[in-house]
């Protein structure tokens, strides 16, 4: 939704993955927020259903089973209006005839994006740029103690990803999206806008905000109670790159075999692992910028 309200930027397509739901529900929710934003002409692709080595997990709890809060549309679009060809497919050929100008932004677990670097080990260097959401820079995690959601899905994806492509690579973590949360009072002024966007998103956040918004989580959040949308900040940045104030640029990589620390997000800090091609973990935002990119979506 931020990227459709942003005037400068052209969609080419949107790729889906297994996440905090079932691949279908993705993809059903993809399709029918396009609808709701009049822009049902964007091509959906279908994705991988499950991680590198076949495991699978969601977060039903906190989005609601069907990922977008339980908040049934009879007039929804189905799946017969995906396109034909594999999420995979269509990342390699789209960049392919675009080489050099697609960003890609990453708000799921990073599976495709590991499939299409195998399938062509040029991918990546054909890219302009590559935003994540995801990950961790401080070792908190929100899915197991060290692991945040999106890495700690696929593990292998996300460590292919991370060493194996030499774009420009911006990380919006767990601990900086928690940082630059937004204040409740804000939110509440966002979602009574009176427009069927800021009604939508109303609606289906219902469910996680018996979550979010109470003492117990608010307590365990880092620096804070506030509205975080972790997924916005990747965007933003992908958007309007002066929205990010601060990087640290390093050397990234994710933890494999670790009892307690698989999925976890490592910052070679020291470069140890003298690799070339340096991540930045983005650390700093404009949350002036931020709130108005976020306001453009509900409009």
């Amino acid at each position: 939704m931020m990227a459709i309200a942003a005037p400068n930027i052209e969609i080419l397509g949107i790729t889906c993955v297994g996440g905090n739901t079932s691949l279908d529900n993705v993809c059903k929710n993809v399709l029918r927020v396009l609808k709701l934003c009049d822009r049902s002409d964007i091509p959906v692709y279908r994705g991988a259903a499950i991680g590198i080595l076949g495991h699978s997990i969601h977060a039903s709890y906190f989005h609601g089973e069907d990922g977008l809060g339980d908040v049934p549309d009879p007039y929804s679009p189905g799946l017969e209006h995906l396109q034909k060809e594999h999420a995979v497919d269509a990342m390699t050929r789209l960049v392919s005839e675009h080489p050099g100008k697609v960003s890609l932004v990453a708000t799921g677990p990073l599976t495709n994006l590991a499939l299409a670097v195998k399938m062509d080990p040029t991918f990546s260097q054909k890219l302009y740029s590559l935003y994540i959401m995801g990950g961790n820079m401080e070792s908190r995690g929100n899915t197991t103690a060290c692991g945040e959601f999106n890495f700690f899905a696929d593990p292998e994806g996300a460590y292919i990803v991370l060493n194996e492509y030499l774009c420009t690579t911006y990380i919006a973590t767990w601990e900086y999206a928690c940082r630059q949360k937004l204040p409740w009072e804000w939110y509440d002024k966002w979602v009574n806008m009176g427009t069927k966007k800021s009604d939508f998103i109303k609606k289906i956040y219902n469910h996680s905000l018996q979550y979010s918004r109470t003492e117990k989580e608010e307590k365990a959040m880092v620096d804070g109670p506030g509205f975080v949308s972790c997924d916005s900040y990747a965007m933003a940045a992908a958007i309007d790159g002066s929205s990010v104030t601060k990087v640290i640029e390093c050397a990234v990589t994710v933890e494999l075999s670790g009892k307690f620390t698989r999925g976890m997000m490592v910052l070679d800090l020291i470069d140890d692992l003298k690799k070339q091609n340096k991540a930045f973990v983005i650390n700093g935002c404009d949350m002036e910028k931020f709130k108005e990119l976020m306001e453009a979506t509900v409009r």
